[in-house]
């Protein structure tokens, strides 16, 4: 019954245009049946700086596997958080630079003007889809009654966004990303809907500043930081950015707008993290697609492994590698080691990330060779 009931689902959703990943029985958990093994180049000894962010405990773990296979390595950790990362790379106090979100503006910059080349980022994992404080990727809400069931990332940049004359690629203001006034969205018969929905304004919802909001921005708005002006901006229920004269009510926490506010107004959209949503009733998610005309894809622990849904989030490692000059070989070693199936199996027994799929790991050894 139950194989027939998700045959049945997946004809409808392709009836659709909705893609549906295959569930984690499908998969048996996670296929990395695709990944390389990790086969040692040669035997690497010294010690390794790593400064930054231990990776909910998944850093240590690679580092114990690793010093297995090659003894005479030593890790020199100093883990006080994502922040400390490439501050510690561009000092030249770290050899490699764990970090739980995409370098910023000023990290980029600052690691620029002191070697002359960008810092190069090696992606070790996915986000998670709905742990707490793990990165999860950024999901779209909207009312319960509200028709619409699918947004483009181009509609979503024009609800959420306004008119640029650029946009921000790495710390390159690129002319290529600009977009016009004419590609606002600012009311639902904008996107198709019909009836009483046609003229009602878009009330939109979101993160205050944060890696999660730097990270929307650059997937979604090119970097850029106009918004539309009606967004009303909030912080994680329960994090440390809560005001102390708001700990109480939490009245800015996301949890507090998707329950209170979303929940009650038809003509809104929101988009937070999984982890604020649980529990809370009166609000849908939406599907997702890349650009026009690719499918939609439903967020899930799936598809986010997967990265068919276009807004994961990643892990890095980053390190300093000079523009054609060999990588320091007990770096590169514990890099594969990370990047293979064992380093992989890794994180997806540890529950705190999401392991990579083999396209993405094929992508990050190139910039290792």
């Amino acid at each position: 019954m139950r194989r027939v009931l998700g045959y049945l689902l997946l004809l409808f959703a392709g009836s659709l245009g909705l893609s549906v990943p295959a569930t984690a029985s499908d998969l048996g958990e996670f296929d990395l049946h695709e990944l390389p093994r990790y086969k040692p180049e040669q035997q690497v000894a010294g010690t390794i700086r790593n400064f930054g962010f231990g990776l909910g405990g998944v850093l240590q773990l690679w580092e114990e596997a690793f010093r297995k296979i090659h003894p005479g390595i030593r890790f020199d950790d100093k883990l006080p958080t994502s922040d400390a990362a490439i501050p510690a790379l561009v000092t030249g106090v770290a050899d490699l630079a764990p970090d739980g979100g995409e370098a910023t503006l000023t990290e980029n910059l600052s690691f620029f003007e002191v070697y002359g080349y960008p810092v190069t980022d090696i992606t070790v994992a996915s986000g998670a889809f709905e742990v707490d404080g793990k990165s999860n990727g950024p999901v779209i809400f909207v009312n319960k009654d509200n028709p619409i069931d699918r947004l483009t990332m181009d509609q979503l940049d024009g609800i959420f966004g306004s008119e640029r004359t650029a946009g921000m690629r790495g710390f390159k203001w690129s002319p290529s990303d600009a977009r016009g006034a004419d590609r606002d969205i600012r009311t639902w018969g904008q996107l198709g809907l019909t009836g009483e929905w046609a003229h009602h304004q878009i009330q939109t919802y979101g993160h205050a500043p944060s890696g999660t909001a730097r990270f929307f921005q650059w997937k979604v708005l090119k970097n850029g930081d106009k918004w539309n002006p009606n967004f009303r901006e909030y912080v994680e229920s329960g994090s440390k950015m809560i005001a102390d004269e708001d700990r109480a009510a939490e009245h800015l926490g996301l949890r507090s707008m998707l329950k209170n506010e979303l929940a009650n107004d038809r003509y809104g959209i929101a988009w937070t993290v999984m982890p604020q949503a649980k529990g809370v009733s009166g609000i849908k998610l939406i599907a997702v697609a890349p650009r026009e005309g690719s499918s939609y894809v439903m967020p899930s622990k799936a598809s986010f492994q997967d990265r068919t849904y276009p807004l994961v989030r990643s892990i890095y490692i980053y390190v300093n590698r000079a523009p054609g000059k060999p990588l320091d070989p007990k770096l590169r070693e514990f890099l594969h080691y990370v990047l293979s199936r064992e380093g992989q199996e890794t994180v997806a027994e540890n529950a705190s990330y999401l392991p990579l799929t083999a396209s993405v790991v094929r992508a990050q050894l190139r910039k290792l060779d």
